[in-house]
């Protein structure tokens, strides 16, 4: 009997076999150990060397200066040293307590990293629009546009939402955040190795990574912060003034290898291995797509290659998944997995209670394979019809 099939590479991917050797050449005694940070001699001079190779190939999958790119230990640090550092440079002592102020533009469907650093600021102070999706989940310019204010310091957006795919135009927005002097952060996590992050394109100011999410090692990150936005941040770590003082701590060459080398591969692979698996996820739609009651959550056009997010109507998700005994899916967002509320990406893009709980976001990657996807619609199609039997 074949084993199970793996469907939720959104939550997290597999490190790559390349991305696990070089990361091993960094741990042990005769290889590269070392602190980075130990100028003094040989071996930290290796470590060094190896690190800031990893960040030249972190920025040329950006598109930015290496000197734009900082390490960090994953998208959540990230988006809180982004959302929180603009917010806490601004901020000012009255009284001998700190007192934030200004807007924040967000949405109502962003990754909980970013709903809950927003919602922290929000409590000390800061005004925060949190801005709905569409049906499809995408924010619009036009909203954007209209809630700007004078005040306004920072726009906060996803790329790719998690749950569902859809690709926001970042590019628009980034270009008229600039055009009113508003800095703009994105949220690329689960945009990397599905969709170009040309930043200069975006015109965005900072972008978030995280290298689990693109077949490197988890606990480990990074955040472009643009070259003349970089005097506009407070670093939220100290101890040391590490990464040009907006970082501190030791660097994990390892992991910075791993994700130097998982970004090298999510560059080179943005053409040939995204159709493939955008052929994939297409046939797994078309194999269950006329099941009783099922309908696609989600754009069918600004998507992300990888996600299909779908509805199975009255069928209940959580007995859906248990049911589905051979594959690995998922409710929703891994953050969020434990929680037994419909998750509120869908609720917010108009679906009932009923339906958000009846979702399943299915999401295949680097390592899905045909047989696969035929075994995971047979299976579908037999799970599905029997609950709706019952």
């Amino acid at each position: 009997m074949a084993g199970p099939i793996y469907l939720d590479y959104a939550a997290t991917t597999p490190v790559d076999p390349k991305v696990a050797e070089a990361m091993a050449s960094c741990l042990t005694v005769d290889g590269v150990f070392a602190n980075p940070a130990s100028r003094s001699h040989f071996f930290g001079w290796q470590a060094e060397e190896q690190v800031e190779l990893a960040r030249r190939k972190v920025a040329e999958l950006l598109h930015c200066d290496a000197r734009e790119v900082v390490w960090t230990s994953g998208a959540t640090e990230s988006n809180n040293l982004a959302i929180k550092g603009v917010f806490e440079r601004a901020a000012v002592i009255d009284g001998g307590a700190v007192r934030y102020s200004g807007h924040l533009i967000t949405s109502t469907i962003e990754h909980k990293a970013v709903v809950d650093p927003a919602k922290w600021l929000q409590s000390r102070g800061v005004d925060v629009t949190w801005l709905t999706p569409d049906a499809d989940g995408l924010i619009s310019i036009e909203q954007v546009q209209a809630a700007l204010r004078d005040d306004t310091r920072l726009v906060s957006l996803m790329q790719v939402n998690n749950e569902v795919g859809a690709v926001n135009p970042i590019a628009e927005i980034g270009q008229m955040c600039g055009e009113h002097g508003v800095l703009l952060h994105v949220d690329a996590a689960q945009a990397a190795g599905k969709v170009d992050i040309n930043v200069s394109s975006l015109r965005a100011d900072m972008v978030s990574l995280s290298a689990h999410k693109f077949y490197g090692p988890k606990g480990v990150g990074a955040l472009y912060v643009k070259r003349s936005v970089q005097s506009l941040l407070e670093p939220i770590i100290h101890g040391g003034g590490h990464e040009r003082g907006m970082r501190s701590g030791t660097l994990p060459t390892h992991q910075l290898v791993g994700m130097g080398v998982a970004a090298e591969q999510a560059l080179a692979g943005l053409d040939g291995e995204v159709q493939r698996i955008a052929q994939l996820r297409d046939n797994l739609w078309s194999g269950i797509a006329d099941l009783p009651g099922v309908k696609r959550n989600g754009s069918l056009e600004a998507i992300s290659p990888v996600h299909l997010n779908v509805c199975f109507s009255g069928v209940d998700g959580e007995t859906l998944i248990l049911s589905l005994r051979e594959l690995a899916v998922s409710s929703g967002s891994a953050c969020t997995s434990a929680s037994m509320e419909p998750s509120y990406v869908l609720k917010a893009m108009g679906l009932s209670d009923e339906d958000a709980h009846s979702s399943i976001r299915f999401s295949l990657g680097r390592y899905s394979e045909p047989g696969e996807v035929e075994r995971a619609v047979a299976h579908i199609r037999t799970t599905v019809s029997g609950l709706l039997a019952a």
